[in-house]
């Protein structure tokens, strides 16, 4: 396997890693608490850590077709949550999430930059790099 498909493994395996991080810090520490939409994209995200590890420990760049599947997944999922929670229309005619509903924000930074949309980022990162993978010959 060539450095630059290491290196975008490294990355992909970076932003799952992150994310991961990120998700336990809000509900481990902050105590928030996760919405049934939030559970489907942790589900998403969180075997991206193992695979795109074991990927760069095996030096195996297939993995890219799985990792690539399950960010996509998890990104339509978090576009989905995303635009329930800031496009009116589609908040009042979603349906009941669970006992947290899923139009709530506990985070709205810059009025943009809510749960879902930090979760569509790393998302975004496993889908191009994975993508970028398959891609490169060789």
């Amino acid at each position: 396997m060539d450095q630059r498909k290491e290196n975008l493994l490294l990355i992909g395996w970076g932003a799952s890693f992150i994310s991961t991080l990120g998700s336990l810090y809000f509900s481990e520490v902050l105590k928030f608490i996760p919405c049934d939409l939030c559970w489907f994209q942790r589900i998403f995200m969180y075997p991206l850590v193992i695979i795109l590890g074991l990927a760069i420990i095996r030096k195996d760049s297939q993995i890219a077709l799985y990792s690539l599947t399950l960010s996509t997944i998890g990104g339509l999922i978090s576009i989905y949550h995303y635009s329930i929670q800031k496009i009116p229309f589609l908040g009042e005619n979603a349906p009941a999430c669970g006992r947290v509903p899923c139009t709530g924000e506990y985070i709205n930074w810059f009025g943009f930059i809510t749960i879902p949309f930090l979760a569509l980022i790393g998302f975004a990162i496993v889908f191009t790099t994975s993508f970028l993978i398959i891609r490169r010959k060789g």
